[in-house]
């Protein structure tokens, strides 16, 4: 059967990459990819062990010459963001990504790719793989749980590890070396479900169509948050309708693009007059970012009370007063400081969930800020505010000798110079610098795009060069 990334180059990473897209690796299910991982490491005699948390930490020796260089980490994550269209059947626990190559791209299906971080992985499976290639001890790290809490880096065993560089896969931007990134917390606003007695038709309010992304890299695009618009529109049919349940988004670190609520009323005709009212009004207000925008109202058979009143004002208030999108940039640099994602909602027979995604470059935002913003909204409104899964930044050094290798070893090759910048994203960097006494650190990745959106897609021309890149990186390191 033809492999689909079939000669493209370099062709061993582009191997691996299809290996693995074949296996589901959501964050929280990545028992099977860590197996995998473990098993070929196995079958190839290489040093490997497999945590209690699932990482994956691969040892291969110095090559002649380079017995007495520094150690390197080469490091990634397994797991990967599961976003699909909503009219897309794909089951992420058992399907694999359907690859397609288009234009010199690699897509998914209506899915996520996976590049992020799966071209990591490719590329360290890749070096493993090879015996013509000049380098350094290496410890190649890949860890579970990126995307969620960074729970794999945050517990592995710092002890296992002798490397002085790290050198982090996990970047989207060829030509960019990323030296510094934010730290962040999950907040959830918990809100309990107690319904009325009385019933009546019910509807399905949908906000859909919007581009979705990053809520990092791409928080400060003004792209749509399907919660947010959802919740200003229930906020101007409050009196007009009541709220069965609501439901959007899917991850915590993705901008939801799409977004619904299960709503009773009697007043159908006045409530479908601002529904397309509000289509008109959004259209116009997202004509840049997210053109596609559409409100719908659909009739549906529901058994279920509507939500008590009280309870409806809570769910709707709390929505529209959570601080969404950018909320601080840099005066000095192009960087976004601050910033929290209203990523998902989720009811179930007890609670609807408000899930939260802060991020920051200074840990006093989050800790003394934002943190008491979402804590005085908990108590104004009368509702619980869970706040934990805490990570650290990564602050950029005044000197990082791994920089400098870097930097010279771009300009040799390309003829021109890198860009070096600190990143609105979490990185495991942070974590990692702060188990592992005076590791010096650096970020590279190809040219991705539209990570955590069924858009994803990456560079096959800039995935071969970042690669070779990496190749002399590693020669350069004696």
């Amino acid at each position: 059967m033809k492999r689909v990334l079939d000669g493209l180059k370099p062709e061993k990473v582009f191997y691996y990459f299809e290996e693995i897209s074949k296996i589901p690796r959501e964050s929280g299910n990545e028992k099977q990819i860590s197996d995998y991982l473990y098993n070929l490491a196995k079958s190839k005699n290489w040093d490997v062990v497999q945590d209690d948390y699932l990482n994956i930490i691969i040892r291969k020796p110095a090559t002649n010459g380079y017995e007495n260089a520094p150690a390197v980490m080469l490091q990634g994550h397994m797991d990967m963001v599961c976003e699909k269209n909503e009219d897309i059947e794909h089951d992420f626990e058992k399907d694999p990504i359907k690859l397609r190559v288009i234009d010199g791209n690699i897509y998914g299906t209506e899915t996520t790719l996976g590049a992020d971080n799966g071209i990591a992985v490719a590329y360290a499976l890749s070096i493993l793989d090879s015996e013509d290639i000049k380098h350094p001890a290496l410890e190649v790290l890949i860890t579970v749980d990126e995307e969620k809490g960074m729970s794999g880096a945050e517990n592995v065993d710092a002890s296992m590890f002798k490397s002085k560089y790290l050198l982090n896969l996990d970047s989207e931007e060829e030509g960019v070396f990323t030296c510094g990134c934010a730290g962040g917390c999950g907040v959830d606003f918990k809100i309990p479900v107690v319904r009325q007695k009385t019933k009546m038709q019910a509807y399905k309010l949908i906000v859909k169509g919007l581009q979705g992304g990053h809520s990092g890299s791409d928080i400060d695009k003004e792209r749509g948050n399907a919660n947010k618009i959802l919740g200003r529109i229930l906020y101007d049919l409050y009196d007009s309708v009541d709220l069965i349940s609501i439901n959007g988004g899917s991850k915590g670190n993705a901008i939801p693009r799409e977004s619904h609520a299960f709503i009773a009323t009697k007043y159908i005709e006045q409530v479908q007059k601002r529904v397309n009212y509000w289509n008109e009004i959004l259209k116009n207000e997202y004509s840049f970012t997210d053109k596609l925008i559409d409100i719908l109202l659909e009739k549906i058979d529901s058994e279920e009370h509507p939500l008590e009143k009280d309870i409806f004002k809570k769910v709707v208030s709390a929505i529209n007063l959570i601080p969404s999108g950018v909320l601080s940039k840099s005066t000095v640099i192009d960087l976004v400081i601050s910033s929290n994602n209203l990523g998902v909602i989720t009811q179930d027979d007890k609670f609807i969930t408000l899930n939260n995604q802060v991020r920051s470059s200074v840990k006093s935002i989050i800790t003394n800020n934002v943190e008491y913003v979402m804590k005085q909204i908990g108590d104004a409104l009368d509702i619980e505010c869970v706040i934990g899964g805490c990570y650290p930044g990564w602050e950029y050094a005044k000197e990082s000798k791994i920089r400098d290798i870097c930097t010279e070893t771009y300009r040799d090759i390309f003829g021109k110079e890198p860009v070096v910048e600190a990143i609105h994203a979490g990185l495991e960097c942070g974590l990692l610098m702060e188990k592992i006494h005076n590791l010096d650190a650096i970020s590279m990745g190809p040219d991705a795009y539209d990570a955590h959106s069924p858009n994803e897609h990456v560079s096959v021309k800039s995935t071969e060069n970042v690669y070779n890149l990496i190749l002399k990186i590693l020669e350069k390191i004696k």
